[in-house]
């Protein structure tokens, strides 16, 4: 059981991510734990208002949601029964058992996984501490329950999801530590044989996560125009830097030719391979509210490594994706429409939109608290003057210096207009 956590910064995003998936007939509410009512018995709303609440007594946490995906081999075939009690075992032993929380088993991959949405405020307001928790209390519950109820242990399921492809041990190639030559010929050998890619673009997409390319030369040079290759190393700027060495003095013979055979092969090796990447992408996208920047460390964080395509302006044309747990690699437009460059900034102002409108709701109802607070103000002064003028004698409340009209406001007060004066030569 593989065991997955992320901690979106709006339990609205991770409710509804969820939700869609099940009005598209993906997934289905298994059990709605510490709620009142059952699942089927609620709407998307009624759900919400359940974590709401809670939220609500903590003003002062910045992150109060909690996504879970717990994520199982495909060779174990497990009852909606089973899940659920797998579901709320783990959430007992990693501190949330008292807590609501919603159960998903989501049908759209390759392999049988559920999803949990739950929150960190619990019922005195106080927040539970989820620094480490994937590395600590989740890996620590995954072993028990694995153990507990007999599953495929998290470190088998990528070798029987993978067969055949071994980890890439291979360090980034730093110029002047390492030997280049050898150093260039490891992870060009690596990457050759096991990762699946369709053009040349994409093959230096996953080499250059290690800082190399491959090199064909400028146009008008001599390599280019022999459909010769090189492989170089990158600085941290990724500038080439080095002695070039010649794709023909690799082991693997990764010339442009023998690269060309691969992307035909590649081309159909990866396709059961695609709805991963992009239920990552999905997950990624609608959990937080992200800019670019912080999509690429995000999906760091789950193995798949980003590769911009920017022009000399700075403008952003396209998008590579490096699946270093399948080895593939996708351009955004290969995906689908909806991954492309532009389709993602889309996706991703659109969230930072909504988030905008969030704040500005909460904005306008502190203001709408600051008006009327105000409003009480001015009727308490009204109502002290008009004490005032009972208590006070009529010729002292004439003789007062107190200003009358201080709450009524400038341009409300009548202004004495100036007589024209009559002009009587005719």
């Amino acid at each position: 059981m593989v065991a997955k956590i992320t901690i979106p910064r709006s339990i609205k995003a991770a409710l509804n991510y969820n939700e869609k998936k099940v009005q598209k007939g993906k997934a289905i509410c298994l059990h709605a734990a510490n709620y009142l009512k059952e699942a089927e018995q609620m709407n998307f709303y009624q759900k919400l208002a359940g974590f709401e609440r809670l939220n609500s007594l903590n003003e002062r946490a910045t992150t109060k949601t909690l996504h879970v995906s717990l994520n199982f081999s495909t060779s174990e075939k497990l009852q909606d029964e089973k899940l659920l009690k797998i579901a709320e075992l783990y959430m007992n032993k990693i501190g949330f058992g008292e807590q609501p929380f919603l159960i998903y088993k989501h049908e759209d991959a390759g392999h049988p996984h559920i999803h949990i949405v739950s929150t960190t405020i619990k019922q005195d307001g106080s927040r539970i501490n989820t620094h480490n928790i994937g590395r600590n209390q989740s890996e620590k519950a995954r072993k028990e329950i694995e153990q507990q109820f007999g599953l495929i242990k998290a470190e088998k399921q990528t070798e029987l999801r993978n067969p055949g492809i071994k980890h890439i041990e291979a360090e980034k190639v730093i110029y002047g530590k390492h030997e280049t030559k050898r150093a260039i010929s490891n992870i060009v050998g690596d990457v050759f044989s096991q990762y699946k890619f369709t053009s040349l673009p994409e093959f230096n997409a996953a080499l250059k996560q290690f800082n190399v390319i491959a090199d064909r030369g400028k146009e008008e040079g001599r390599i280019y125009k022999k459909n010769g290759l090189v492989y170089r190393v990158l600085d941290a700027d990724g500038k080439k830097v080095g002695v070039p060495i010649k794709a023909s003095s690799i082991g693997c013979k990764p010339t442009l030719s023998n690269l060309e055979k691969k992307f035909e092969v590649n081309e159909v090796l990866r396709e059961p391979l695609k709805q991963r990447i992009k239920t990552t992408l999905d997950e990624t996208l609608d959990l937080s509210n992200n800019s670019i920047k912080n999509l690429i460390q995000e999906l760091k964080k789950r193995n798949v490594y980003v590769v911009l395509r920017q022009n000399t302006e700075g403008r952003l044309y396209g998008i590579t994706f490096v699946d270093n747990t399948t080895k593939c690699v996708f351009n955004g437009s290969d995906l689908g429409k909806g991954y492309s460059a532009a389709a993602i900034q889309s996706r991703l102002a659109e969230s930072i939109i909504n988030n905008s409108v969030e704040k500005e709701d909460k904005s306008s109802s502190s203001d709408a608290g600051v008006l009327q607070k105000e409003f009480a103000h001015q009727k308490e002064n009204e109502k002290s003057i008009s004490v005032s003028s009972k208590t006070e004698s009529p010729i002292d409340v004439l003789l007062s210096t107190k200003e009358q009209y201080e709450n009524v406001p400038g341009n409300l007060m009548k202004k004495k207009r100036k007589k024209k004066k009559r002009n009587n030569n005719f």
